[in-house]
C-alpha cells in the first residue's frame, strides 16, 4: 500500500458548463494536462476533494468523477478519491462506489454536519467520532486511505487540523493509513510529522499548504503533497521541488522568491483560498468557468486582476487580457 503514498497528488477542481452541470469533457481535459511526462511519474490524483467541491456534489457525481479520472489516467496515475456523506451508512456506500469504480484509495475526511461533531469537536477528547467512521469504512471496504485530518475545533498550534495526540490515535487504530495531509499552521506541522515519523509503520507526510513547502522541503518533513495549488503553478511547483531534490538550494531560492512565494501567499489570502483555485486555473485556460458551484460564492473582479498579475510575475502562461473577463 505505500507505494502510492509518497506521490505529489494533485487535489483536483471541478470544472461545470452554463447549467452547473459537470463539465466533463473539460474534466477530461484537465486530467490530461496532470498526466503531462513531466508530472505523470512522480503525480497522482486526488478527485472529489475539498478542492473539488464534493460537498456540493450528488453520490452519483462523486462516482462518476473517480471513473473519468480512472479513464483517463489509464493505470499511469494513482487515484484516490474524496469519501465524504453527511451520514455514515452513506459514507460506507460511497466508499463501495469509489473502489467499484477503479479507484486506488481513498481520501478520508472528517464527518460534516452538526457542530458537535465539526466547528465544537475536541478531537484529542473524543478521537472516536472519526475513527468509528474510518472503521466503518474500512471494514465495507479495505482500500489504502490518506487521511484529510480538518474540521475540528480550533486550536492556537494546530488551526483547525487535527492535534497531536489524536492524529497518533488515529493512525495507531487505522492501519490502512497510509498518507497524512498537512493541514496545519507551521508550528502544528512540525510536531505532526515529528510525531508521523515515530510510528511504528511509515505514514507519508503530504505537505498541503504551498506556502510552506521551502521550509518543509528543507527540513525534510515532506514525503509527497496533496494540494490544490497544483492547479494553477505546477512547473515552477516541480521546478522549485526538483531543485531541492538535486540539492541546488540556491536555485530553489531563487524560484521560490521569483513572485512563486506572494502567489501562493495571496491564494491563501482572505479565507478563499478554493474560489482562487478555480479562478487562477481558468485564467491558465485549464477550465472554461471560473465559477464553483452555489453556496459557493462567484470570484471577483479584484481578484482576478490580482491573480492574473501575480501568475503573469512568476512566468506561468494565461489567457489574454482580453479573455479575462468574468463570464456570464
Amino acid at each position: 500500500m505505500q507505494s502510492i503514498a509518497k506521490k505529489l497528488y494533485v487535489a483536483t477542481i471541478i470544472p461545470y458548463d452554463k447549467k452547473g452541470d459537470i463539465d466533463e469533457p473539460g474534466f477530461r481535459r484537465l486530467i490530461q494536462y496532470f498526466m503531462q511526462d513531466r508530472f505523470r511519474d512522480v503525480g497522482g490524483l486526488c478527485v472529489n476533494p475539498a478542492a473539488g467541491e464534493v460537498f456540493y456534489l450528488t453520490r452519483e457525481e462523486k462516482r462518476r468523477v473517480v471513473e473519468i479520472a480512472v479513464e483517463e489516467s489509464g493505470g499511469k496515475m494513482p487515484v484516490i478519491s474524496g469519501a465524504f456523506a453527511t451520514n455514515t451508512a452513506e459514507l460506507v456506500e460511497t466508499t463501495k462506489d469509489i473502489k467499484a469504480a477503479g479507484g486506488d484509495g481513498l481520501f478520508a475526511i472528517p464527518p460534516g454536519g452538526i457542530g458537535d461533531i465539526t466547528g465544537n469537536w475536541d478531537a484529542d477528547k473524543f478521537p472516536e467520532v472519526w475513527i468509528n467512521e474510518l472503521k466503518a469504512q474500512t471494514e465495507a471496504v479495505d482500500m489504502p486511505i490518506i487521511a484529510h485530518p480538518s474540521g475540528c475545533k480550533v486550536t492556537p498550534a494546530f488551526g483547525r487540523g487535527i492535534p497531536v495526540r489524536a492524529a497518533k490515535k488515529i493512525c495507531e487504530e487505522i492501519p490502512q493509513i497510509i498518507g497524512w495531509k498537512m493541514t496545519y499552521p507551521y508550528e502544528g506541522n512540525r510536531q505532526v510529522a515529528t510525531m508521523l515519523r515515530s510510528l511504528d509503520r511509515p505514514v507519508a507526510i503530504l505537505q498541503a499548504g504551498a506556502r510552506y513547502f521551502h521550509e518543509n522541503l528543507a527540513n525534510g518533513h515532506f514525503d509527497g503533497t496533496l494540494s490544490g495549488y497544483w492547479n494553477y503553478a505546477l512547473e515552477p511547483m516541480l521546478d522549485h521541488i526538483e531543485a531541492w531534490q538535486r540539492g541546488d538550494v540556491s536555485e530553489a531560492t531563487k524560484i521560490w522568491n521569483s513572485g512563486l512565494l506572494e502567489l501562493h501567499d495571496y491564494m491563501h489570502s482572505n479565507g478563499r483560498l478554493h474560489i482562487h483555485y478555480k479562478i487562477a486555473a481558468w485564467l491558465r485556460g485549464l477550465v472554461d468557468r471560473p465559477y464553483m458551484r452555489p453556496p459557493m460564492p462567484p470570484p471577483r473582479e479584484d481578484e482576478v486582476e490580482t491573480i492574473y498579475g501575480l501568475m503573469k510575475k512568476v512566468g506561468i502562461p494565461v489567457i489574454g487580457e482580453k479573455e479575462k473577463k468574468i463570464p456570464g
